[in-house]
């Protein structure tokens, strides 16, 4: 049975926008491609992010590190075609970069280890000077092209992960170190104003991110912001063309997104910004977990709660144009993002996109909601059904029961509700269902895209006392948005004559004898 029915009390605290602050995205030239940008415009118009982050600006896909011999002499020409472009078509569509300085250009590497399919170069710079003037000459260009008031507005962070070996050769931090303090002091350089930041380290090195801290304070190397990355999965166990990985529970992601803050409180850094630069259950993009209603349902409580222990926590990624693993091999294959390759909402998404119809004033929040109220006095409640990382039954018929404040002392409130569960709005489901084709026609991905679409319902309730009190019971894996507004009743004076018979012309007070006549 559900329990009493808590009531929503009218103390609001103000929902902050570090869930869609930033969102992540495959390398930095997948953005020249129609799916992709067809993708984001779809993401845009219907979340909205903030800032956009992904690898590879200065690698070699991009091209902006150009070396070449001129009168006997090694030059190096920049060149920013590629990046115009992207952030361009970023802009356009209401995102701001958020840096990423790096990988390494191979004309300037030191070593030839790559990380991915694409061979992000990982190694220091051989030149550790000519790598000044590369940043120096990015983040000129960028300020000339686009104003410093706007890229004042775009953090910059430098590398990815150097903590690991795969991204940074040896995992060798006194490298990285002497890299972050030449690049800050670069960017800085170029105008004091703007935001550079780092280690974006991944998960199990946090005392990387205590060391970083001293060294940065004992040199007074700028910065302005702290990142690291979150991930809950556990070793991978590879299957053909995928993974299988064991998750914790979400309140691990929580704990990760609290650790910069706990680590820094009391020192000098303590009041710095803190961006989770990444974020996902599984760090692998073949991962059919991301897939999932049940993920949508896992990741429900960390978009809820996450805002209050750090400035954004940024979704590893927006779509599954992303190739770090080789080219997808199907159209569901596990990867990281929101949508599939040609705009295949994932339940995912949809609590992203059930996040942003929610209003900024907090009326409650439990470990299986979250209620909110907008300017207009429209109420929203999102809830989630619990979900098992033991890998035991799902919960079904989870019941959550509110009693949410409505702004009118009577009368009826309108209710429309929006779910996806394991049989409402999962795409995946319906995929596997068709048979898993690799490469949908037309008529299947039309299918796919409708069964990708929430399950949507309404009612009219009763309003006692200015509330409304409902119970929302939960279908397995489910998460369900609630949105709740009171009736202005603009029936006419004439109203109480109509009756559904008299749809088909017959009269409710007339007998059926005489209407017969």
């Amino acid at each position: 049975m559900p329990s009493p029915a808590p009531d929503v009390h009218e103390t609001p605290s103000r929902l902050t926008d570090a869930w869609r602050f930033c969102v992540g995205t495959g390398r930095f030239d997948l953005a020249l491609r129609r799916d992709y940008q067809e993708s984001l415009a779809l993401v845009q118009r219907e979340i909205g992010f903030r800032h956009i982050r992904g690898h590879g600006l200065l690698s070699d896909g991009v091209g902006v590190h150009r070396p070449y011999e001129h009168g006997g002499t090694r030059r190096v020409r920049h060149a920013f075609t590629y990046v115009d472009q992207v952030i361009d078509a970023y802009l356009d569509l209401g995102v701001k970069p958020f840096l990423e300085l790096g990988f390494m250009p191979s004309g300037l590497a030191s070593g030839e280890q790559t990380v991915f399919w694409w061979r992000g170069n990982v190694t220091p710079p051989r030149d550790w000077q000519e790598w000044a003037a590369l940043v120096r000459a990015t983040v000129t260009h960028l300020v000339g092209r686009y104003g410093l008031d706007q890229v004042r507005t775009w953090p910059i962070e430098v590398w990815n992960e150097p903590n690991l070996k795969e991204f940074w050769l040896d995992a060798d931090e006194a490298a990285y170190h002497r890299l972050y303090e030449l690049t800050a002091n670069t960017v800085k350089d170029v105008d004091a104003s703007l935001q550079v930041g780092g280690p974006a380290i991944s998960p199990g090195s946090d005392e990387w991110l205590v060391r970083f801290a001293d060294f940065v304070v004992e040199r007074s190397v700028p910065i302005d912001f702290v990142s690291r990355h979150a991930y809950t999965s556990g070793p991978a166990q590879h299957v053909p063309f995928g993974v299988h990985q064991t998750l914790a529970p979400p309140s691990r992601l929580l704990e990760q997104f609290a650790t910069p803050r706990r680590q820094l409180r009391g020192g000098p850094l303590a009041d710095l910004p803190v961006h989770i630069t990444e974020f996902n259950s599984s760090y692998r993009p073949d991962n059919p977990i991301h897939d999932t209603a049940f993920h949508a349902a896992y990741l429900a409580p960390v978009l809820a709660a996450g805002g209050d222990l750090a400035d954004s926590f940024s979704y590893w990624t927006f779509c599954d144009v992303f190739e770090e693993a080789g080219v997808p091999t199907s159209l569901f294959h596990g990867g990281f993002g929101l949508l599939t390759h040609r705009q295949i909402k994932k339940p995912t998404y949809h609590l992203y996109a059930f996040m942003a119809r929610m209003g900024e004033e907090i009326l409650a929040r439990g470990e299986d909601h979250l209620v909110t109220r907008d300017d207009a006095g429209r109420v929203t409640a999102l809830a989630w059904a619990p979900v098992d990382v033991t890998g035991g039954p799902p919960a079904d018929g989870h019941t959550v029961r509110l009693s949410v404040p409505v702004g009118s002392p009577s009368g009826r409130a309108f209710l429309l509700r929006s779910s996806v569960s394991e049989e409402k709005g999962n795409a995946w489901r319906a995929w596997c269902e068709m048979g898993r084709p690799a490469s949908p026609g037309p008529r299947q991905l039309d299918a796919l895209r409708e069964a990708a679409e929430p399950v949507r319902s309404h009612r009219s309730l009763p309003i006692e006392d200015g509330r409304v009190v409902l119970d929302v019971t939960l279908d397995r894996h489910e998460v369900t948005l609630l949105e709740i507004t009171p009736v202005a009743d603009e029936t006419p004076p004439w109203g109480d004559r109509w009756d559904d018979r008299r749809l088909l012309g017959l009269d409710p007070l007339v007998s059926g004898e005489e209407s017969a006549l």
